[in-house]
């Protein structure tokens, strides 16, 4: 059926769908697709469109007219997977020919969640292929989701791309990525066993055990053929155009505006293959330091997804990306050393680095220099994320007089304790049913035992962002439940070569 897309208010202010009638329903956003009514008129101030089509049970409804576009957005959704990282790129183009790329998925079932309700209208669909997962380092609060994806779910994947440290299923740390190993005449050790290709990963993970997370998660992937080929992608694996490192079929084209260049892993290479040094003297600082590490470029605006990244990591890409291979103690060293390394990380919107943890450094910050924040952090955990001074070096190191921090944890709403009047219901129709036992009663607390163990999330954390290359938001849904008064969004506009915050809508 023919559809069109929300545009973004050129005043900010929120945009409705209405009952014929002229009742408000719901708030829409910039994107937000809209399946037009064939049986509704042509042209005018309204236009009718059916809200719901992929239900079955459409609601028939309208639009001002003029809040419409063909031009869909390049969108990023920072999904509410709790504790981990996990988000879905959709790039502009329409009509089957988007690609879809799923950056992590969290560690349970958010992410698969997400993606069958956000994709119900195609799921179903034989051939369904989204373009490509990316597991930026094997840490399960990363990966986790996957297993379910993979296991659970039709999606189906042409490319998994990853950082070549995929962990085997053997005891130990290092031993899982292949060993670490320093050779005669080396000062540091390095990881070699790399899986750098699809035969590699295949033969790595063709019959995993039961007892080690990540080859399980590959040992369904595998199974159900959910993967068409699996590849590492660093500075020296992927397209390589320019003397720079692309993610495949994301390197400059003339035929689209937007790019993706990969930063890290960093590889080395000194005549004996390739591989990875060890980071931090640790295996946990080893595997998270060496994430994939992203950065969009559509138009104007750049946004830079930071993995796991840690302080011994961000000094080493720094140096590596920079070719400056002293670490400034000086003041004048720090600003020549920065306003390099701005060459290759600046960027407008940043995906904070593990979670809000405290261990970067205000080099990589400064560096990066983003006008807006986003982190990814969950409840229940013993982190501590996002670190509360971290937010303030955030604030401080950001771009412009008020940088925006954005938080799938904050975002969330919950609530603050479960319903007493189920609580209450419930413990009456027990006793009755102790009394006299009914079969209709046991349906009834069935049904009131469910309620009482539905989540606790009454309004989810995901924060998305939209662009067209000229214009950009970052939303979220606002902690009432309400469907009329559903979204809040910051604006940014380009001052003098500068991303800013310029309105706020919603």
């Amino acid at each position: 059926m023919a559809h069109k897309f929300v545009d973004l208010s050129p005043d900010d202010k929120p945009i409705f769908l209405f009952t014929h009638g002229g009742e408000k329903v719901r708030q829409v956003l910039w994107g937000d697709y809209l399946t037009l009514d064939p049986a509704g008129p042509v042209g005018g101030e309204w236009t009718h469109v059916l809200w719901g089509s992929s239900s079955g049970n459409p609601q028939a409804l309208r639009v001002a007219t003029r809040h419409l576009t063909d031009q869909r957005p390049l969108e990023i959704i920072f999904v509410d997977v709790g504790q981990g990282d996990g988000c879905v790129l959709i790039t502009p183009e329409r009509d089957g020919t988007e690609r879809i790329v799923v950056i992590d998925a969290g560690k349970s079932h958010h992410m698969a969640e997400f993606l069958a309700d956000r994709f119900k209208i195609i799921a179903n669909t034989a051939g369904l292929v989204f373009h490509a997962a990316i597991i930026t380092h094997p840490d399960e609060d990363h990966y986790g989701g996957f297993t379910q994806i993979f296991r659970d779910t039709k999606a189906r994947f042409a490319h998994l791309y990853h950082s070549g440290l995929a962990e085997r299923a053997v005891a130990g740390d290092f031993a899982k990525v292949g060993g670490k190993e320093q050779r005669a005449g080396e000062d540091l050790s390095y990881l070699r066993g790399l899986l750098v290709d699809d035969s590699a990963m295949r033969a790595a993970f063709t019959a995993p055990p039961r007892d080690y997370v990540y080859p399980q998660m590959m040992g369904h992937a595998l199974a159900r053929g959910a993967v068409d080929d699996y590849r590492m992608v660093s500075t020296v694996h992927g397209e390589q155009h320019g003397g720079k490192a692309w993610l495949p079929g994301f390197a400059p084209d003339p035929a689209r505006d937007y790019t993706i260049q990969v930063l890290g892993p960093f590889v080395e290479n000194s005549g004996d293959g390739d591989k990875l040094r060890v980071l931090g003297g640790s295996y946990g600082k080893t595997k998270n330091g060496h994430s994939v590490i992203l950065r969009l470029q559509f138009g104007a605006f750049s946004v830079l997804f930071g993995g796991d990244l840690n302080a011994p990591a961000e000094k080493f890409l720094l140096q590596q990306h920079t070719g400056i291979g002293k670490w400034p103690t000086t003041i004048v060293e720090r600003e020549i050393f920065v306003a390099e390394a701005r060459q290759t990380f600046r960027s407008d919107v940043m995906k904070v680095c593990h979670h809000g943890a405290a261990d970067v450094t205000d080099e990589f910050l400064s560096a990066v220099h983003p006008a807006a924040f986003v982190i990814s952090s969950g409840d229940e955990e013993g982190h501590v994320h996002p670190r509360p001074d971290l937010l303030g070096r955030l604030g401080r190191l950001g771009r412009g007089f008020a940088p925006v921090l954005l938080s799938t944890e904050l975002q969330r709403s919950t609530r603050e304790r479960e319903d007493e009047q189920l609580a209450i219901d419930l413990h009456a129709k027990i006793e009755a049913q102790v009394a006299g036992p009914s079969p209709d009663r046991m349906v009834e607390i069935t049904d009131l035992i469910r309620q009482l163990a539905r989540t606790n999330v009454e309004v989810d954390g995901a924060i998305y962002l939209k662009t067209d290359g000229k214009r950009l938001i970052t939303a979220f849904r606002n902690e009432v439940n309400s469907e009329k008064e559903k979204w809040f969004y910051f604006r940014y506009l380009l001052e003098n070569g500068l991303l800013v915050p310029n309105s706020v809508g919603g």
